[in-house]
């Protein structure tokens, strides 16, 4: 069944035809690959993907910030154009972070922004690194249970054995989201699914790397989220996975010291669905935190 490719707007075609620099750096023996935005010399901002996911996730949000920003968005190693390992700790992903904030040149403290799977990663570079990070925000990223790509990639089948496809139209047929969940902006899935290809002489695959679901075991992030160490904030989506019980808990393990924002109208992969809504609350929870002082910097 095809769906239709709703007609894309202005601001997300000249978004994906924003010119960025691309840039690799060596971590913990892999090639790690990122996209960057904007000027050097602004205060920084990483994006982190979920899993199965890449950077080109982010090439339509991350040009709505880089008028103020110098946006960075990696691919995680085993993910889009970064070299792949044989064991995936998330401990080594925090040092991918870190090493490509290093590499682009990044100014001062950067903050870090991780959907789902990336959202948890964000809160393990934030326990380690969190003197060296401005803040992280954590969207739809369920502390109480392990992230929706890890949990299907034990359970489900969407990651088991990566079919390929002879012609990149079969593919396109053939992606979908995990979590599934219904999707009205068509052309942002047609974007990223064609971004998510890898061609091979047998054809076309996803540039993920299977292995990574593999085995998965749930994180212990509910012991992990009150040992960050710097500011943070929690987005969460209308119909996505961190329900409003959720939200609450993560609420409490962060003292009350941090915002819970909800996206309406949303479901997990919230970039997907309401674009602008999120762009719109980054911006100003980024310009907040940049002209304001933490509470622990007070006391």
């Amino acid at each position: 069944m095809t769906t239709e490719i709703t007609q894309p707007p202005r601001w997300f075609l000249e978004a994906i035809n924003t010119p960025y620099e691309r840039g690799r750096v060596p971590a913990e023996g892999a090639e790690i690959n990122y996209l960057r935005w904007g000027d050097t010399r602004k205060p920084g901002v990483v994006l982190v993907h979920g899993g199965a996911a890449n950077a080109h996730w982010w090439a339509f949000i991350a040009p709505q910030l880089a008028r103020n920003y110098h946006v960075v968005a990696i691919d995680l190693s085993g993910h889009g154009d970064s070299a792949r390992r044989t064991e995936y700790p998330r401990e080594l992903w925090c040092e991918e972070i870190m090493a490509v904030a290093a590499d682009a040149g990044i100014v001062g403290a950067p903050v870090l922004v991780g959907h789902s799977m990336g959202g948890f990663v964000s809160m393990s570079t934030a326990v380690r690194y969190g003197d060296r990070l401005a803040g992280a925000v954590i969207i739809d990223s369920p502390v109480r249970r392990p992230d929706p790509e890890s949990e299907e990639g034990a359970r489900g089948r969407a990651f088991r054995n990566p079919k390929t496809y002879e012609t990149v139209e079969e593919a396109r047929a053939h992606y979908r989201l995990v979590p599934q969940q219904p999707c009205s902006n068509t052309y942002i899935l047609d974007y990223i699914a064609r971004k998510s290809m890898l061609k091979t002489e047998a054809g076309y695959t996803w540039k993920f790397d299977p292995t990574i679901f593999r085995n998965t075991k749930p994180r212990a992030s509910h012991e992990l989220l009150p040992k960050v160490r710097c500011r943070v904030a929690v987005i969460r989506a209308e119909y996505g996975l961190v329900d409003p019980e959720t939200g609450d808990y993560m609420y409490e393990l962060l003292g009350r010291n941090s915002p819970i924002i909800e996206i309406p109208d949303a479901y997990h992969h919230v970039m997907l669905d309401q674009p602008i809504a999120l762009i719109t609350a980054l911006r100003a929870l980024l310009a907040d935190w940049e002209h304001s002082v933490p509470r622990k910097a007070r006391e």
